[in-house]
Parts: C-alpha cells; sequence; structure tokens
C-alpha cells in the first residue's frame, strides 16, 4: 500500500521531475497534492489525507510552529534542498525537520526517508502532552560559542515556578542566577513570564530591549542559534547574561512553546547554568482545547517545567499560600508526572504560623503534597526592597542579608558551585 504524501515547493524545477519519476514506477508513495502554500499545505494536513509532506526551505512563511504543526497533525516532515545547499540544509534542520536530503538523491532514497521519518511519527509522541502542545525533535545546534563565559558542555536549566499569588518568584529567580554567576559559574537567566515580566525592572534594564521575544522569533524563523542568542541577551557582568521578557501581557502569543524549546536549547549552549522565571498558570482552555492550532496561553509554561532539569515551586510562607502550593502541586503531578519539583518557602517568619515556622510548615506540606525536601527564604523586606529600589542584586545592596546568604546557598545546591570557606583568625 503507498503512502499518501503532499508537495510543497516554491517554483524548483525538480518538483516537477520528482512527481514523474514517483508516479513512473512503484516506489511506495503517491502524491496526493501539490500544495501552492503554506496555507494550503496546513489545511490539508488537518484533513488527515497525507501521512508525509516533501517541502522546501524557502516556502514563504515557513517556521518552526508551521513545523509543529504538521508534527500535531501526524504528518511527517522531509525537506529536499538542492545539491550542495548547506544552508538551506541548516535552516531546515533548525525548523526541527530531521531529515533531509539532496532533491536530486533519486525517488528510492527519498522514498525510504518518508517511510523511516513516518514511522518515527507514528511511534514518538511525548510523555505527558497531548497533541495541542507538540514536541517537535530539537535540532543539533552545532554553532561556535561566543567569547566569554562558554559552557564547557550542555548546560543546566532550572525552572522558578510557583502558584498564583506565591511571592518573590523573579527575587528568587534574579538571587540564583546573579549568585551563580558571583560563583564563578557562567549564567544566563530568562524572563519567559507570559503574563507580563519584571526581570528587566529589577535589574534596572531597559523595557525596550528584544530580550526573549526577539529569540522565540528567530527561533521560530529557523535562525537562533548559540551566537544570536547572546547578542540578544544583557551582559550585566562577565559571567551574568540576562534575556528580559515581555512587559505587556498581551504580548504572550509570541512566546510559543515549539520556539521557547529552541531558546532554551541553544542557553544550554551559552551558559553553564540557566534560570527561567515562569508564570504562575498551569491551568488548559477547555474552550479550546479540542482545537490543536489554537495558541494556548499557558503552553509556553508547561514546556518549559518540561524541559528544565530542576523545577524550583516558589511558595509562601502564610496559610493561604501553603494552600494555594499544595493544589498547585497536584496540578503539575497530574499535568506532568515525571516533573518532581523543589519546593522554596519564602519570606519565612515567626508570626505568620504558631510555634516553629520551618516546624509547621514542613509537616503541613509533608501531610498535604508528600514533599520532603523543601528550602526555608527568610523575610527581609528592607534588604528586598532596597535592591528593587535602586536596580541592583541583593548581593550588592545586602550583602550580609539572611535571604541573600540563603541563595547563595541554593545557588551553589544546583549550579554545583563551591561556597568559597572562610579563613580562621590566626592567634
Amino acid at each position: 500500500m503507498s503512502l499518501p504524501v503532499l508537495t510543497a515547493v516554491t517554483g524548483a524545477v525538480w518538483e516537477s521531475e520528482l512527481v514523474g519519476a514517483l508516479a513512473e514506477s512503484d516506489h511506495g508513495l503517491t502524491v496526493v497534492r501539490r500544495c501552492v502554500d503554506l496555507a494550503d499545505l496546513l489545511s490539508v494536513a488537518s484533513t488527515g489525507t497525507a501521512r508525509a509532506v516533501l517541502l522546501s526551505a524557502d516556502l514563504r512563511r515557513l517556521d518552526r510552529e508551521s513545523v509543529s504543526r504538521l508534527g500535531s497533525a501526524r504528518v511527517a516532515v522531509i525537506g529536499l534542498v538542492d545539491a550542495g545547499d548547506a544552508e538551506s540544509e541548516r535552516r531546515l534542520r533548525q525548523l526541527g525537520v530531521r531529515h533531509v536530503l539532496a532533491a536530486n538523491s533519486g525517488p528510492g532514497a527519498i522514498s525510504a526517508a518518508v517511510v523511516t521519518a513516518v514511522g518515527e511519527v507514528a511511534a514518538h509522541r511525548g510523555p505527558g502532552h497531548d497533541v495541542g502542545d507538540p514536541r517537535a525533535a530539537l535540532p543539533d545546534l552545532g554553532e561556535p560559542i561566543p567569547p566569554g563565559e562558554p559552557a564547557a558542555g550542555p548546560g543546566s536549566v532550572v525552572a522558578v515556578w510557583g502558584p498564583t499569588g506565591a511571592p518573590g518568584r523573579t527575587t528568587v529567580a534574579v538571587g540564583l542566577a546573579d549568585e551563580a554567576a558571583r560563583l564563578g559559574v557562567s549564567s544566563l537567566l530568562i524572563d519567559a513570564d507570559v503574563y507580563g515580566g519584571a526581570v528587566g525592572q529589577v535589574l534596572g534594564l531597559l523595557d525596550e530591549s528584544p530580550g526573549v521575544a526577539a529569540a522565540a522569533r528567530q527561533a521560530g524563523n529557523g535562525t537562533l542559534d548559540v551566537a544570536s542568542l547572546a547578542r540578544l541577551a544583557w551582559a550585566v557582568t562577565p559571567a551574568l547574561r540576562v534575556l528580559t521578557g515581555i512587559t505587556r501581557a498581551d504580548r504572550w502569543p509570541e512566546l510559543r512553546p515549539s520556539s521557547l524549546e529552541v531558546v532554551f536549547e541553544a542557553a544550554r549552549g551559552l551558559a553553564t547554568f540557566t534560570v527561567a522565571d515562569c508564570a504562575f498558570c498551569l491551568e488548559q482552555d477547555e474552550e479550546i482545547s479540542y482545537d490543536t492550532v489554537a495558541p494556548r496561553r499557558n503552553a509556553a509554561t508547561v514546556a518549559i517545567l518540561a524541559e528544565a532539569d530542576v523545577v524550583l515551586c516558589v511558595s509562601g510562607a502564610d496559610p493561604v499560600s501553603l494552600q494555594r502550593t499544595v493544589r498547585a502541586l497536584a496540578d503539575l503531578r497530574e499535568l506532568l508526572p515525571q516533573v518532581v519539583p523543589r519546593v522554596v518557602v519564602n519570606r519565612v517568619r515567626r508570626i505568620v504560623v504558631p510555634g516553629d515556622p520551618r516546624r509547621e510548615i514542613a509537616a503541613a506540606l509533608s501531610r498535604f503534597a508528600k514533599v520532603t525536601d523543601v528550602t526555608y527564604l527568610a523575610q527581609d523586606v528592607e534588604a528586598a526592597d532596597s535592591a528593587l529600589a535602586v536596580g541592583r542584586a541583593l548581593a550588592e545592596v545586602a550583602p550580609k542579608s539572611p535571604l541573600r546568604l540563603a541563595l547563595r546557598q541554593l545557588a551553589a545546591d544546583l549550579s554545583g558551585a563551591s561556597l568559597p570557606t572562610r579563613r580562621g583568625r590566626k592567634g
């Protein structure tokens, strides 16, 4: 039985020759439609009439989101380029197309690639995600690391997340990235809050900087690499770069999950330690859940939590915040069962709960959320306000603050850095 395939090629002479060659003899493929543009391709792919598509890199408006939509429709994508056209091949791979061949490879080789790609699509379904949140395979960026403090190997990603009303998510994210950099670890801080980021304001950076939206746009177009990501990020210190976020909540459609996956893959090549400041919400929109094409506001946060090596769930120390944390952890466990978060309780003070606050909080989290590994951050309003007022990190304005020291310890634990030892007094 022949596999039904589509073609989507812009003005290439070899397209007609290939279609004719496939029709002349049985190569196991049947071209059911020659699509004239990307809109035509996506429309036909959504009907389920084809199992694969043969496309070229110069197809107008082709981007990573389109490739993901084809994947969600269970259509395998095979790229065809002119022989020796390394740039077109590179672009297709950057867009997530895993199978790229020279157009003159012959019907037999192209047919074999289609069969392999269709088999991979049939076998692959990312754990914990539905077709509305497809996971295309990430390409091998393979780009040189820019000068500075490059990562020696694939860096780690820490996602800072928490339920609605969780105090200090941005403070924790900024503190972790800054403290890791001060410990000599090349760090990258990414503001990925789809409800409006605040990292730029906290560190006194310009809101007009392109930041994560520009990185996601380049990722979608297949032009993002490690070097371009470094150019988009602020170099706050030699060891700390910052990718500012969107400051207006209505810009959330710019942060598509498929593009953010490429951004974080590039981040792993740029920095040893990447910290992402995430939005709070994981709720799926039930009214559009049937539509696999419609964007979902919280899909970006879900994608980051699934991509991260460590997820920190930031909670407040008061009863209301703790109750929200218990519910949020249950939602996370249902949505991403493979993710085991580490709970960070912020603003710990005695007056908020009776008795020893740490013991009472630990007992509550253990009983209602089955959480035993908890990190506590003391409340230090004066230090946090002083840092925010001048747009500086805690280490600069309050180096001896208990909040700063706790964040320093946490950064060392997560990044693998060693804290400097104090020299004892002589005599």
